[in-house]
């Protein structure tokens, strides 16, 4: 038995909707058996765990282990992601921290294999992570209807904690160009062209924040704590997914065109 969220309407008027049931959908995920059945099998064995070799050779481990960072598609690539826990982030250069995929830093933060003692032995550390992976698995399911649903409901999650991080600001942005997600958003709403990403990094940043200096009015990342703004990028990338989906004249692209003209 599979979760099919229900989204009945395209666009930024079907965001609102799933934005509006989110509560009983995400309620009607986590009952799923094979979610309940993962979950409690986390719950009871991730504290046994003492090294990476030990989570990775055990498929619903680690099953929830990257879905709860949105690394579900590597779940076959074991001798990569052990070798991303094994070594950590305190070294310059282990491997989580050559990637330019932030959330392989997020994973092997999150369970410290290259401390003394991980995180799995920590009381609270199982919830922390059922809680992110019931919440990313909900998300992969909305994806499955819509990718840019769950691109969006990512966004406004990632971009309020990323707000109020305590690094710099060149550091944050850098983080969302290092974050496939979180630049998919900020790419599509800001009409970037496809060969953005062959930029040099730099560049990026920089053509990143002129366009939300532009469009959003600042190019402070601290700004993402207001929900308002984030609405206000989240509305922009939904509308610009339903333009270069193509429309007609008299389609609700035509319409999303207009609105867009609006808010800009």
């Amino acid at each position: 038995m599979t979760f099919v969220p229900a989204i009945p309407l395209s666009g930024y008027a079907g965001f609102k909707y799933l934005e509006r049931t989110m509560d009983s959908q995400q309620a009607a995920h986590d009952a799923i058996p094979q979610n309940e059945t993962d979950i409690a099998y986390f719950r009871e064995n991730i504290g046994n765990v003492d090294t990476a070799e030990e989570l990775v050779n055990d498929y619903r481990l680690l099953r929830v282990a990257l879905g709860a960072f949105g690394l579900d598609e590597d779940i076959g690539a074991r001798a990569f992601i052990q070798e991303v826990l094994e070594e950590g982030v305190i070294a310059p250069d282990a491997l989580a921290n050559k990637l330019t995929d932030s959330r392989y830093k997020d994973l092997a933060t999150a369970f410290g294999f290259d401390l003394g003692t991980p995180s799995t032995k920590l009381s609270s550390f199982a919830d922390d992570i059922i809680g992110k992976f019931s919440t990313r698995s909900f998300e992969a399911s909305v994806g499955a209807i819509n990718d840019d649903m769950r691109l969006a409901l990512n966004a406004q999650r990632e971009l309020a904690e990323l707000a109020t991080d305590n690094t710099s600001e060149d550091t944050r942005w850098l983080t969302i160009v290092g974050t496939p997600p979180l630049k998919a958003i900020f790419e599509q709403a800001y009409g970037l062209p496809s060969n953005f990403g062959a930029l040099d990094i730099d560049r990026q940043v920089d053509t990143l924040k002129a366009r939300s200096e532009q469009i959003l009015g600042s190019a402070d990342i601290s700004q993402f704590a207001n929900s308002e703004t984030t609405e206000k990028l989240v509305q922009r990338f939904l509308m610009m997914g339903t333009i270069n989906n193509g429309f007609s004249a008299n389609s609700p692209g035509q319409t999303a065109l207009m609105l867009l003209g609006a808010i800009v």
